[in-house]
């Protein structure tokens, strides 16, 4: 079973939730229409990863703010890359079929550790550099739906077990990478440093 790191200890996570086109210049940059209730899907145990691997040229990567979930409340925050190999999940949605084979494959949901928090969630922003290159940025108030909002849908027709954790969805600059790529991302709380983590692409076995 695949875990993650919170508070310096490794906890079982059952699945990602992840939030889909909850960014508008996001939603923009892919074409696609702003939905009218929360869009979300699953990644399973089996996806989670805290290695970034070259999948394929159409592999893209999606920095999120993610969220630990205890007692059905944010219990810790960290950085995470959701993977969408484009082509399959175009040809599958052409098609009106589910995303899995596009967004639920073997360590498709990438995670930095995780560490508590209970301040202001307003506060959070991401920035995600690749090769030293500011790729992506996000803060709350940038978010169509907030997190306390996605945790209340959630609720509505899944449980949200304790270590699940909700990735928020990602904001403008996606794309595709290579191997050798270093990715930094962070996740900071105004102007603290939360959490920080370098990946190196590797070539997946």
């Amino acid at each position: 079973m695949k875990t993650v790191t919170y508070n310096n200890q490794s906890v079982f996570t059952s699945k990602a939730v992840c939030v889909g086109r909850n960014y508008v210049e996001h939603i923009k940059e892919l074409g696609n229409e702003t939905p009218e209730s929360i869009v979300l899907f699953n990644k399973p145990n089996s996806a989670i990863s805290d290695e970034l691997y070259y999948f394929s040229e159409d592999t893209r990567f999606e920095g999120e703010i993610c969220f630990l979930i205890k007692d059905k409340k944010i219990a810790g925050v960290g950085f995470g890359l959701d993977l969408t190999k484009a082509n399959i999940q175009s040809y599958l949605k052409s098609k009106s079929l589910p995303w899995e084979r596009a967004k639920a494959f073997d360590s498709s949901a990438v995670f930095s550790e995780f560490v508590a928090f209970v301040g202001d969630i307003k506060k959070l922003a991401l920035v995600l550099y690749i090769n030293d290159k500011l790729t992506q940025e996000a803060t709350y108030d940038l978010m169509i739906h907030k997190p306390v909002e996605i945790i209340n849908e959630i609720e509505t027709f899944m449980s949200l077990e304790d270590n699940d954790i909700i990735m928020s969805g990602t904001p403008k600059g996606v794309s595709n990478y290579r191997v050798g790529d270093v990715f930094v991302g962070k996740v900071f709380y105004g102007d603290e440093l939360l959490v920080e983590r370098e990946w190196v692409v590797k070539t997946y076995n």
